[in-house]
């Protein structure tokens, strides 16, 4: 951490902007009621106390025992503790006046002395005692000149967006702040959404402007996606089943569907544009893992872009042995495409459907025969519609989808937007139906049956192979 920054308390944050704020800096926070602005300010003061330093939290909008509450139930942090031990000081000003405010000004210069970082929250509701906005200014430019230029402070100056309008506060704020960061609370695809803009920031790089963020579990903000490498690489472990279901092969999945996918459904898995193929494998291949490792079968026939190869591939990603690979799983290649002699590839040739399907349903119930357990198909509709009429891809889908229910396995459908006809059927023919998509570089993936809020989809290679971590926006 370069010397002369101080860092948020927030990790991504720190790391977008370069170590933190630059040290004696005026950062305006601003945003509508209910976007965070008070978890951002107080997890600020926080980081400091927690580094040892001495943190000021001045409050016109709560008063002290309702502030404490508040910090405490959204860090999870002892606040309560910090404020006996005197390094973290809170000024209740709910009940100030007009004419009580030089005497305001006085005791936040006295208790600043000595601290390191200090929060105004809010700037809003203090500048209403002021009817005069050069009253407001004046009283702007002593928290500049007197408590951060003299005395170093690193301030927080909350402030209030009016619905409807873009600035801060009176506006007057913006320009003579160091930084300013907006937080938004807005709707993707009719489900909460946050996000927050750094539109300035003095003295720090800027290679992301607009970042995802979450209240859960405090503040805390995304990174656009970035793979992470597998150091020492495991098998994978695997998940029970519960009563009725199949895991997905992810806790965090299990937990957002009640437990898993149930048996006997056709999950339909929609794919945006932007979504890359080894980003839709971190949700797709656990599920797949999860039924190798019981000893079931997969059948996977691959979305465009993907081919043989990667499936085998992705089962390795799991720990399989070659052995196991081509006991358990299927994957069609098409005749007139060089592919290997070895059991686990199904040669077809890709050009009647009707064919080419029931040699592809022989291999499911052979699986089923020799394992007597159900299977997994995996389908990339956009690779079977690419070669055969919609038509007869809906007849052979199906005919998947009662194969699925008569022998309680599972069918999981990979859509991507190149086939809208296609999607609409499939949608409504799904029992499941999530959506991986993405914002400001940050993987979401959200249910639509059933209908969940969104999830931030991060990268986690703690246990020697690529698993997905959710984290709901809330």
């Amino acid at each position: 951490m370069i010397k002369d920054l101080v860092p948020t308390g927030i990790e991504a944050l720190d790391e977008i902007i370069g170590g933190g704020f630059q040290k004696g800096s005026l950062i305006l926070l601003a945003g509508n009621p209910g976007t965070g602005k008070t978890t951002f300010a107080a997890q600020f003061i926080c980081k400091g106390v927690e580094a040892g330093e001495v943190g000021v939290y001045v409050s016109f909008a709560e008063d002290k025992d309702t502030l404490i509450r508040n910090m405490e139930k959204f860090l999870g942090r002892d606040c309560e503790k910090y404020v006996k031990s005197g390094r973290c000081k809170i000024l209740d000003m709910i009940t100030v006046k007009k004419e009580g405010l030089p005497a305001i000004l006085d005791l936040i210069l006295a208790e600043t002395v000595g601290a390191k970082r200090l929060v105004i929250d809010s700037f809003s509701a203090m500048a209403q005692a002021f009817k005069d906005p050069i009253e407001v200014r004046i009283i702007l430019h002593t928290i500049l000149s007197r408590i951060v230029r003299q005395s170093g402070c690193t301030t927080l100056l909350v402030c209030e967006v009016p619905i409807g309008e873009e600035h801060a506060g009176l506006g007057m704020e913006e320009f003579v702040a160091d930084g300013v960061i907006l937080l938004k609370a807005s709707e993707l695809d009719g489900r909460p959404f946050r996000d927050l803009e750094i539109r300035k920031l003095r003295g720090s790089p800027l290679p992301e402007k607009k970042m995802v963020f979450t209240l859960s579990g405090g503040f805390k903000v995304f990174q656009p996606f970035k793979f992470k490498p597998v150091e020492k690489p495991a098998k994978f472990k695997p998940i029970d089943d519960p009563p009725g279901k199949f895991s997905t092969g992810i806790p965090d999945l299990d937990r957002l569907l009640d437990g898993g996918y149930p048996r006997s459904a056709t999950v339909l898995f929609e794919i945006d544009e932007q979504i890359t193929t080894p980003q839709y494998h971190l949700i797709v291949s656990p599920t797949a893992w999860n039924f190798g490792a019981k000893g079931r079968g997969t059948i996977v026939i691959p979305s465009m872009g993907m081919d043989y190869k990667v499936a085998l591939e992705e089962a390795k990603k799991g720990g399989f042995t070659e052995d196991v690979i081509d006991n358990l799983l299927r994957v069609p290649s098409f005749e007139f495409m060089e592919a290997l002699e070895r059991p686990s590839i199904i040669r077809v040739k890709g050009e009647n459907l009707r064919e080419d399907s029931q040699k592809i349903f022989d291999e499911a119930y052979e699986l089923i025969r020799k394992t007597g357990k159900p299977t997994l198909s995996i389908l990339g509709v956009d690779r079977v519609a690419s070669y055969y009429r919609e038509e007869e891809v809906l007849k052979a889908i199906n005919i998947g989808v009662t194969i699925t229910r008569v022998n309680k396995s599972l069918l999981m459908l990979l859509l991507k937007p190149s086939y809208p006809k296609l999607g609409k059927i499939l949608r409504a023919l799904a029992d499941i139906h999530l959506k991986l998509t993405r914002e400001h570089g940050v993987l979401i993936l959200y249910g639509i049956k059933p209908r969940t809020c969104l999830y931030v989809v991060e990268m986690d290679v703690s246990q020697g192979y690529p698993l997905a971590k959710l984290t709901p926006i809330t």
